[in-house]
């Protein structure tokens, strides 16, 4: 049974290892991918993500790394990436679950306060459908309220982008890069609590230190409940993407 995993990502800044790193993970066992944008046309990801520009003295940590840029190289010449469905098209289709990726630059605004997309997560969770969210992905997926009104995350426990990670980032590139690694004023975390029954449900990991990769995917952190699965940042992405492979090929 083909296998078909929705990837709805704005039309520019979404971040490239928490996509390309999925999408190849998925292809990889045998799972189709189709994206969304807004428009249906070919999105751009993050660029500084993958050349540093701006970043100085840290371009080198806080960037993909080869693996995430060798895997982007072969995302963008995917079909399914070239030539995406529009978010108002998600409707006409069946998928078997849905992947929420992150970025943090400004253009991915449109894809976390987007009400298309709000709808579309709240009938996955509905469906009880697996739902995988990474870094800001977690926030599009807080935003999502249920038929009663609550996010759809109230009573889950989840992980997404940590407070130390993302005010961390913004501080060391501040001075010449302002306020670029902050999408938001509340960073995700407190964001994210603010959805939850109890902050308690919002769980920090290991120091997130180390990336994950094919071949280790020991210092990945993922957090599973149910069909809800949630990572924190790029470094966790080979174990983000390989949980959902389980659900959907158990």
């Amino acid at each position: 049974m083909n296998r078909k995993v929705l990837v709805p990502i704005p039309s520019f800044d979404f971040d490239p290892t928490e996509v390309a790193i999925p999408w190849q993970i998925l292809k990889n066992n045998g799972i189709e991918v189709v994206f969304a944008t807004p428009n249906a046309k070919l999105a751009q990801c993050d660029l500084i993500m993958l050349n540093g520009r701006g970043l100085g003295p840290f371009a080198s940590t806080l960037i993909a790394n080869n693996d995430a840029k060798n895997a982007f190289e072969k995302l963008m010449n995917d079909r399914n990436f070239q030539t995406p469905i529009s978010w108002d098209q998600i409707v006409d289709f069946k998928f078997d679950a849905l992947l929420l990726p992150g970025g943090h630059a400004q253009g991915v605004k449109e894809y976390l306060e987007s009400k298309i997309l709000q709808v579309v997560v709240s009938d996955f969770f509905e469906k009880d459908l697996p739902v995988a969210a990474i870094c800001h992905g977690v926030v599009l997926a807080a935003r999502s309220k249920d038929k009663q009104g609550n996010s759809v995350l109230k009573d889950k426990k989840t992980t997404g982008l940590l407070k130390t990670q993302e005010l961390l980032a913004w501080f060391i590139t501040y001075p010449w890069m302002k306020n670029y690694y902050r999408t938001y004023k509340m960073t995700v975390e407190d964001e994210v609590k603010s959805f939850l029954k109890s902050p308690k449900q919002f769980i920090l990991g290991p120091v997130p230190l180390l990336r994950d990769s094919a071949e280790n995917l020991k210092p990945g952190f993922v957090v599973e409940d149910g069909n809800y699965i949630s990572a924190r940042w790029p470094g966790d992405a080979h174990a983000f993407a390989q949980a959902l492979v389980d659900k959907l090929i158990p």
